[in-house]
């Protein structure tokens, strides 16, 4: 028998959760190519090793881009990739996959995603709303007539949903996350100190010393680039107040978002928001300071979830058998 798996096809990272055995894969979301011949040379951890480092005749890809497939072809050779790595297939029938997407994406979207599960080797394929199986997996009962926040700050997107009786009730979908935030920090680099930095030394930046909220750390860090004037390699201090205020903006648009998303909710709703409070998921909650930026701006209390990156994963995990014990 084929074990169903559920998947979180992420634009930085794709976790895989199989039946009764719990999350089993976690790798980027990037495909090594051979420009000369198409061949994928690697997947995964090791692609990722490349990102930035190829010389003419290889590409590093990331196929998905803000949540969504970019690059049909390859993103289909990714997921085979993994499936077969996981050796889920049974000897004549094929798993039953859920994939998690973005809240508003279109249906050509939806079924670009569907078609590539199906051709990686997926039998029946399930499409579910990202900020539900997030709320999920970050343990949840979502399927209570009570409202639950979620915002969930991937890497190509953010989602912010009210949930009540296992449903969303309003949303919003935004195409700015942790990959933006990467590229403000780029930006900043180069206006501010004239030097280009690769996208790995901006999201370490972003990670060991940034902060979102003012004040809330005061580290500095060695990073290493080309000068953009001389073009020789230079290296410079950024600090946490400068990681700031690079990432202030796409910070303000997430949490504007969520403030459409309240002004749209119900008012039963919304009292009990104020109760349960708010869940942060998804990398972007691991930010310094995300949760004070939010409560602060909100007026409600902020908790981030215990397992951040594995929610929807584990969420998927949790959806699989549902389905199942309906199908019954």
């Amino acid at each position: 028998m084929a074990k169903d798996i559920g998947i979180d096809l992420g634009t930085a990272n794709v976790l895989i959760n199989v039946q009764n055995k719990g999350i089993v894969l976690n790798e980027p979301s990037v495909v090594a190519i051979d420009t000369k011949s198409g061949r994928v040379l690697a997947v995964g951890s090791e692609a990722y090793k490349m990102v930035g480092r190829t010389p003419g005749s290889i590409r590093a890809i990331r196929p998905m881009k803000n949540g969504v497939i970019a690059d049909f072809d390859i993103t289909e050779q990714m997921l085979t990739y993994f499936i077969k790595k996981l050796n889920v297939s049974g000897f004549l029938s094929k798993p039953s996959i859920l994939i998690c997407c973005p809240t508003n994406i279109t249906s050509i979207e939806q079924k670009a995603i569907i078609q590539a599960a199906e051709k990686a080797g997926g039998g029946k394929v399930y499409l579910a709303e990202e900020p539900k199986v997030a709320a999920i997996g970050a343990g949840l009962d979502i399927y209570q007539p009570r409202g639950s926040l979620v915002i969930d700050i991937g890497g190509g997107t953010s989602d912010v949903a009210v949930i009540s009786l296992g449903d969303i009730v309003a949303s919003r979908s935004l195409r700015v996350a942790g990959d933006q935030l990467n590229s403000d920090v780029i930006n900043f680099v180069k206006q501010k100190h004239n030097l280009q930095i690769g996208e790995r030394t901006a999201e370490k930046a972003k990670i060991e010393i940034g902060t979102v909220y003012p004040g809330n750390r005061s580290l500095e860090m060695e990073i290493r680039g080309r000068d953009v004037v001389t073009g020789l390699p230079k290296t410079i201090t950024l600090t946490s107040a400068e990681v700031e205020e690079a990432t202030h903006e796409t910070m303000q648009a997430i949490v504007s978002a969520t403030k459409e998303v309240l002004e749209q909710t119900p008012p039963e709703l919304a009292s009990d928001i104020i109760d349960t409070g708010v869940i942060l998921t998804g990398g972007g909650a691991l930010l310094d300071g995300v949760d004070l930026l939010m409560s602060e701006n909100l007026d409600i209390p902020v908790m981030v979830s215990e397992t951040p990156l594995d929610d929807v994963a584990k969420g998927t995990g949790y959806l699989l058998d549902h389905i199942e014990k309906q199908g019954r």
